[in-house]
């Protein structure tokens, strides 16, 4: 007999709140509850044979990251949906997650109706995000336009502010380190800083990137 419930795995290590979770999706006939984690680590070694069609992920955990474990997920399984639960609610969280490979972004104040119409506007092809979520994101958009910067040096101090090296730019780019460095150093010379912090800071404060 084929099972038609959609298949949910939790990877939460505040384990009260995790059975809480567990609970309320089991009691939901449309749900089919495959695995509870309190690490990326297990769930990743448990992936195959759960085939969650949707993972309920927080992003502080005990070794691997939220993150890093929403972006290993995405490499072995892209068509399971990834909906974040964390208490987190600054931009830099939000976007390295929804980089990674995140559907969408809750806080964990949400009520369970909340969470089941997140799941299903997840299983309708949307992208579910709590309110200041949203507005975070809705911000990201509203760049300054007055800017300094040229199109490729504001690409170049976004990936900064992501944390790569001026190799993975130039691979991101397909340009040349050399030529990285090179715009880093008009972008210093530009926002009128010295070093990558102060450039981030600056631009962020201004809504350059």
């Amino acid at each position: 007999m084929i099972d038609y419930r959609t298949r949910i795995t939790i990877v939460e290590d505040n384990v009260p709140l995790k059975d809480a979770f567990a609970i309320m999706l089991a009691s939901n006939e449309n749900y089919y509850v495959t695995n509870t984690y309190t690490n990326c680590e297990a769930a990743l070694r448990n992936l195959e044979v759960d085939a969650p069609d949707i993972v309920l992920m927080d992003l502080k955990l005990p070794g691997m990251s939220g993150i890093q474990g929403i972006a290993k997920i995405k490499r072995i399984r892209p068509e399971t949906e990834i909906l974040v639960i964390s208490v987190y609610e600054d931009s830099k969280q939000v976007f390295d997650a929804l980089c990674a490979g995140a559907s969408g972004y809750i806080t964990k104040n949400t009520g369970y109706a909340e969470l089941l119409g997140a799941i299903e506007e997840l299983l309708n092809g949307g992208a579910p995000m709590s309110a200041k979520i949203a507005s975070l994101v809705v911000k990201s958009f509203q760049r300054n336009q007055d800017t300094p910067l040229t199109p490729k040096e504001t690409d170049v101090l976004f990936h900064l502010a992501k944390g790569k090296t001026y190799a993975a730019i130039a691979d991101a780019l397909s340009v040349s380190k050399e030529t990285v460095k090179t715009h880093v150093k008009h972008i210093y010379e530009k926002l009128h800083v010295s070093n990558k912090s102060e450039a981030i800071q600056k631009a962020m404060h201004q809504k350059l990137i």
